[in-house]
């Protein structure tokens, strides 16, 4: 969790611990002889965002249903605030916001305001007049919101989906693709919510595309592969990095690792990049004979990142 994070809890029957509110733990789906998911396993805590990221077939969606309870794992578990998903997890549920495979489903018939009615109905919601308002609002959806579902454009659903799932205030939220279909101002207010929902103690999970935005704000990064969790970035323990071109990268990438004050040192094609004191590396390659071209920050690009890795993979 990020320093300064605040958790503001709601009124469940589960009391707020410093513990994972969402872990998956040696996940394994196949179906017939495929394996689609093999050995998965991460934990979300109380505001923290996590984002997985993956090619197409690489089993986010599979995953996703299995840790919201519409699939069964062939191997391994899922705890949400600490019970067994599949073993007496009713309760757990009912604090389980979410949206998988978007659009969600809702009566084309009914008004957006009318179907959160009914979901707030079903979930007892105390209050919900005021509630539902406020979703609309802080999903931009208060203007249609007596308009026909069934007329809601494909961003406009989206959006829906996303006020359905918060209405209850979730302390766990799960969503699959939640900016797809949207345009560039509804990609950023939904990735604004998220962050918001975090800050106030909400445990997010979302597959993306959008690594960029999403870096800005998650926690982790699960990045996904073949049906396996090839790698979780950790985007607030990045470190400050620098990016060294010098002649011979290979060898001077060899050299760093044995330089006291310098880390993770690693070959990016033509550069070096580095953790550490840029001082100590740039004098002890130049006390070598080393030519340097120029040494600057490295940014770190999770979406560069990611497509060196999967491509690797």
């Amino acid at each position: 969790m990020r320093p300064g994070h605040i958790l503001l809890g709601v009124a469940t029957a589960f009391v707020e611990t410093r513990s994972p509110s969402l872990e998956a733990i040696g996940l394994g789906k196949r179906y017939g002889r495929k394996p689609v998911l093999e050995g998965v396993s991460f934990a979300v805590a109380p505001g923290e965002v996590y984002a997985l990221a993956g090619p197409n077939g690489s089993g986010k969606t599979t995953l996703i249903r299995i840790l919201t309870g519409l699939a069964f794992p062939t191997s391994g578990t899922v705890r949400m605030l600490s019970h067994d998903l599949y073993e007496g997890g009713w309760a757990a549920r009912k604090a389980l916001g979410a949206v998988v495979e978007a659009p969600a489903a809702f009566y084309p018939h009914l008004t957006g305001r009318q179907n959160l009615e009914m979901q707030a109905y079903l979930s007892g919601l105390a209050n919900s007049e005021l509630r539902i308002r406020e979703v609309l609002t802080r999903l931009e959806l208060l203007a249609v919101a007596d308009q026909r579902v069934g007329t809601y454009s494909l961003g406009q659903r989206q959006r829906l989906g996303l006020a359905a799932a918060i209405l209850h205030k979730p302390r766990v939220l799960i969503l699959d693709e939640p900016t797809s279909g949207l345009d560039p101002q509804g990609i950023t207010r939904v990735h604004e919510i998220l962050a918001e929902l975090a800050w106030e103690g909400t445990a997010v999970l979302l597959s993306t595309h959008h690594l960029r935005e999403v870096s800005a704000y998650a926690d982790k990064v699960g990045i996904l592969g073949g049906g396996r969790l090839l790698e979780e970035v950790r985007l607030d323990a990045k470190g400050e990095r620098y990016r060294l071109r010098v002649d011979n990268p290979s060898m001077v990438a060899s050299f760093l690792k044995s330089v006291p004050g310098v880390e993770n040192v690693e070959l990016r094609t033509l550069d070096v990049v580095f953790e550490g004191s840029p001082n100590d590396a740039l004098a002890a390659v130049v006390k070598e004979g080393y030519q340097v071209r120029f040494l600057e920050p490295d940014y770190f690009d999770l979406y560069e990142y990611y497509s060196e890795r999967v491509k690797n993979a």
